[in-house]
């Protein structure tokens, strides 16, 4: 188990279409799953921010997840995704159906929708080469935070907006 360095935007794999894991209960998946779970820890503790990590961002190029979201955590191993809706204010969609296999082999589908299920789909384009710049939608699709985050209350910043009355 280690912290690993998070790759940034320039390093050419984070451009890699990763490969399957074929073993999901050997040590060298686990080892990996540990470092992503260690690396978002100090990256959360240093940022202040960052609820998932894929494994290319630490510089393995597996389908790995490790996810964080308040206090649920846990590896997504070889996850496939499926969109049962799909929005096109954004280019990621508003419900997903993940299957997956976690650390004991055992298969898995979970169903997300709303920022879960935009956290899955950033961090599973990561896991096919794919960076949130290759899709931008609709006119202007480009913001500083900063800039974005003056413009957009809290619960609109980075999901679907919500319906408002006219």
């Amino acid at each position: 188990m280690a912290v690993r360095h998070i790759r940034q935007l320039g390093d050419p794999i984070l451009r890699v279409r990763c490969e399957r894991v074929q073993n999901p209960k050997s040590a060298a998946t686990r080892l990996i799953a540990d470092d992503l779970r260690d690396s978002l820890a100090a990256a959360k503790k240093k940022y202040k921010m960052g609820r998932a990590l894929a494994a290319p961002q630490i510089g393995a190029p597996v389908r790995i997840v490790f996810v964080q979201m308040d206090k649920q955590r846990w590896t997504m191993i070889n996850p496939e995704i499926s969109f049962p809706e799909l929005l096109v204010r954004v280019t990621r969609a508003h419900a997903v159906t993940v299957s997956y296999t976690d650390l004991k082999g055992k298969q898995r589908t979970m169903e997300a929708e709303g920022p879960m299920a935009e956290l899955l789909q950033h961090e599973i384009d990561h896991l096919d080469g794919i960076l949130a710049l290759d899709r931008p939608s609709g006119v202007d699709p480009f913001a500083f935070r900063v800039e974005w985050e003056k413009l957009h209350p809290p619960e609109e910043r980075y999901g679907p907006p919500k319906p408002r009355e006219v």
